[in-house]
């Protein structure tokens, strides 16, 4: 079987993840989900690997579900679903992940873009959950995700009239952070995924699981969680090394200690 992802080798601390089903539009069927849920699980274990940026081709980044796999599948075959598990791994991910997105993010290419950190679009990027169309709804977090990210009335607009967004209307929803030029989607991916390189892991991988805290809890708990999370980085190396190198005037050299 061809493979389905291509990872290059960590450089400058970070990964490119690129889809490769360019036949489909980059289709998400169980192997592909499955590969991308192995190599985060790997890039979790590299120490030279601190941020990954997951992007499709200039057509697009996933548009969608496999059909012709879901077609096969019933009642029993979705209970028993293998992707599941892979979503799961995928969500798991500690490390910051940034998706570039050009071209169509729909159905579940839109909810594997909602699983990264940072949305980078390019400016004809489509976002969109057209599940409705074929007589079903999202099954991977599109529902959810996307009323915390945009709010209760677009994410009803999206999810129930199947109808896609366009880049600058997610930029304004909150959807995405960025919007580029589409050739240099990536490139702007890469460049900021270098900045967040330089940073501290331990103080990104708790500050990304504080953030994502805030989604799934009340204040007060976020709250107790942010201050337990920033009492625990007092314990670390690169905490004194991030004071000494403020007060030297000089670049901070982190090591995840």
């Amino acid at each position: 079987m061809p493979q389905m992802l291509n990872v290059s080798p960590a450089e400058q601390g970070v990964r490119l993840i690129n889809l490769h089903r360019p036949d489909v539009l980059n289709a998400l069927n169980t192997e592909l989900l499955g590969e991308l849920a192995a190599a985060l699980a790997a890039i979790e274990q590299d120490p030279d690997t601190r941020v990954v940026v997951l992007t499709g081709s200039r057509k697009a980044f996933a548009a969608g579900a496999d059909i012709n796999e879901m077609a096969e599948r019933d009642l029993v075959g979705i209970l028993n679903d293998p992707r599941v598990a892979h979503w799961q791994n995928i969500s798991a991910f500690s490390k910051p992940l940034i998706a570039a997105v050009n071209g169509f993010a729909l159905g579940g290419g839109c909810e594997l873009v909602m699983h990264a950190d940072i949305i980078i679009a390019g400016e004809d990027a489509k976002f969109g959950q057209p599940e409705i169309n074929l007589g079903i709804m999202p099954g991977a977090g599109g529902t959810q995700r996307l009323l915390r990210a945009v709010g209760k009335s677009l994410a009803m607009q999206m999810v129930l009239s199947g109808v896609a967004i366009d880049a600058r209307h997610a930029e304004r929803a909150g959807l995405v952070s960025e919007v580029t030029q589409p050739e240099l989607t990536v490139e702007r991916a890469i460049a900021l995924a270098r900045l967040i390189a330089q940073k501290a892991p331990l103080a990104l991988r708790l500050a990304k699981e504080a953030l994502l805290k805030a989604q799934d809890t009340d204040l007060a708990s976020g709250l107790r969680f942010e201050r337990h999370a920033f009492t625990v980085l007092a314990g670390t190396q690169d905490r004194k090394e991030g004071i000494a190198a403020f007060q030297e005037k000089r670049p901070a050299h982190f090591t995840g200690q």
